[in-house]
C-alpha cells in the first residue's frame, strides 16, 4: 500500500473510517442470519483496512522521526508577520513529530549563510528558508550550492526566489505568494474605499487625495509590486468614478514612496516618518495627508501611532484611512477599533502547513507536492498561498 506521509492526514483517515466502518455494531434480534454474516464480513474488511492504515501511519511517524533534525532559518525573529509564521509553523512540525532547530539570522545575508553551513555540517536533513536578501539571486544560488553538494533540500518561503534557480535544484521548492496580487487587491480595496467616502476622506476639498505610501525595502519583489500596484490599482478605480488620480503628497518626491532605510518593514519608522510629515503637512496648512499605503502592517500601525499622537484616528476624531498588508492580530484589532481601515490577509498558518506537509513529504521520499491543494501549485517548482482582503467585515 502507498507510504502515506502526513501522519496528521492519514490519523484523520483512520478515525473516520473507525468512525464510519460498520456503523452501528449491534445487531437486531429479529435480523436475518446471513445479513448478520454479511455485516459482520463487512466490520472485518474495515478493521483489517483500519489496521493497515495505522500500520502506515505509525510507519510515516517512524520514518520522520528517524529523519534527523531540519533546519528552519528566518530573516528575522523581529518581523511581526514572519513571527507568526514560525509560531504556526513550530505547531505543525511539533504536531507531525518532525525534530527541528528555528535560526534567527537578524536581518544579515552573511550571518544567514553561516547558519546554513553551520547546520549542513551538524548533519541537517533539510533547509527550510526565509531568505535575507532577495534583491538578487547570489545568496539563494549560495544556499542552493552548499545544499546540493550535500543532497539536502531547501524549501524556501515567503521572500521571493527565481523560477530559475529553485529550478536549477531538482530538491528545491519555493512556498510563497503571488505577491503582484497583494499589490493588486490592496490597490482595489483602497479605490472602492475612496470612491464610497470621498468627500470625508478629500479634507481640504480640492477634489483630490493626497497619499503617503510606505515601502519596506528597496529590491525586494513584494515591496515593488505592492508599491506599484496599491497605488495604480487604487488609481484605476478612481479614474473609472471620474476622480483624479491620488497625488502622492511632496511632489518633489518622484519616487513616490518612503522606505525603510533598515530593511525591516518596522512600525518604527513609519512612526518616524509620520511624525515628521504632520509637521509640516496639516489641515492647518491645507495640505494634510489624507490616505496612507503601507506595504506591511507593522508600517500602517506605525503610522497609525503617528496619527493618533496627533489627535487624528482615535474615538471622534477625524480618521485619516490607513491600509496595510498581512492581517496581523494588531491590524484586526485597530481595525475593529476604527483607527484602521484595511489589509490584505497573508496567511501565515497555511503557508507554515504547506511548508510542513511538503517537509514530511521530502522526508518520507513522496511526492514533492502530495497533500498540497493542487490549486495553489506552480509547475514543479512553487506554492502560493491566496490572498484576502480584510476590512473586519467578514
Amino acid at each position: 500500500m502507498k507510504k502515506l506521509v502526513s501522519v496528521l492526514l492519514a490519523a484523520g483517515l483512520v478515525a473516520s473510517m473507525t468512525a464510519c466502518g460498520g456503523g452501528d455494531k449491534k445487531e437486531s434480534a429479529a435480523a436475518p442470519a446471513e445479513t448478520t454474516a454479511a455485516a459482520a464480513e463487512t466490520t472485518k474488511a474495515d478493521e483489517k483496512e483500519t489496521e493497515k492504515v495505522t500500520e502506515a501511519v505509525t510507519e510515516a511517524a517512524k520514518d520522520l522521526a528517524d529523519a534527523g533534525e531540519i533546519s528552519v532559518l528566518y530573516y528575522t525573529y523581529g518581523d511581526t508577520y514572519i513571527s507568526s509564521v514560525r509560531s504556526a509553523l513550530d505547531a505543525a512540525l511539533d504536531k507531525a513529530g518532525i525534530k527541528y532547530q528555528d535560526y534567527d539570522s537578524n536581518n544579515s545575508q552573511t550571518t544567514q549563510t553561516e547558519q546554513v553551513s553551520t547546520a549542513i555540517a551538524k548533519g541537517t536533513s533539510l533547509l527550510v528558508v526565509n531568505l535575507v536578501d532577495s534583491g538578487s539571486d547570489d545568496a539563494a544560488k549560495n544556499i542552493i550550492e552548499l545544499a546540493k553538494a550535500q543532497s539536502i533540500p531547501v524549501i524556501f518561503f515567503n521572500r521571493s526566489v527565481s523560477e530559475e534557480v529553485v529550478s536549477a535544484y531538482d530538491k528545491a521548492v519555493f512556498v510563497g505568494t503571488d505577491y503582484e496580487m497583494a499589490g493588486h487587491m490592496q490597490g482595489e480595496m483602497i479605490g472602492e474605499y475612496l470612491v464610497e467616502n470621498y468627500d470625508t476622506v478629500d479634507l481640504n476639498g480640492d477634489g483630490q487625495i493626497s497619499y503617503v505610501m510606505f515601502k519596506g525595502q528597496e529590491g525586494n519583489a513584494e515591496a515593488i509590486a505592492r508599491t506599484q500596484f496599491g497605488q495604480e490599482d487604487a488609481d484605476k478605480v478612481l479614474e473609472a468614478a471620474g476622480k483624479k488620480p491620488l497625488a502622492f503628497y511632496d511632489a518633489s518626491n518622484t519616487n513616490k514612496y518612503l522606505v525603510d532605510q533598515g530593511g525591516l518593514w518596522s512600525a518604527a519608522a513609519a512612526t518616524e516618518y509620520m511624525q515628521t510629515i504632520l509637521s509640516q503637512y496639516s489641515e492647518a496648512n491645507n495640505n494634510m495627508v489624507e490616505l496612507v499605503i503601507a506595504n506591511n502592517d507593522e508600517m500602517a500601525i506605525g503610522s497609525v501611532t503617528a496619527l493618533q499622537n496627533a489627535g487624528y484616528n482615535k474615538e471622534g476624531a477625524t480618521v485619516i484611512p490607513v491600509f496595510g498588508v498581512d492581517a496581523t492580530d494588531a491590524a484586526k484589532d485597530a481595525i475593529a477599533a476604527g483607527t484602521m481601515t484595511g489589509t490584505i490577509k497573508q496567511d501565515a498558518e497555511g503557508m507554515a502547513n504547506t511548508i510542513a506537509q511538503i517537509t514530511a513529504n521530502y522526508l518520507t521520499s513522496a511526492e514533492t507536492f502530495e497533500g498540497v491543494d493542487a490549486a495553489n501549485v506552480v509547475g514543479t517548482w512553487r506554492v502560493n498561498i491566496p490572498y484576502a482582503m480584510y476590512t473586519g467585515e467578514e
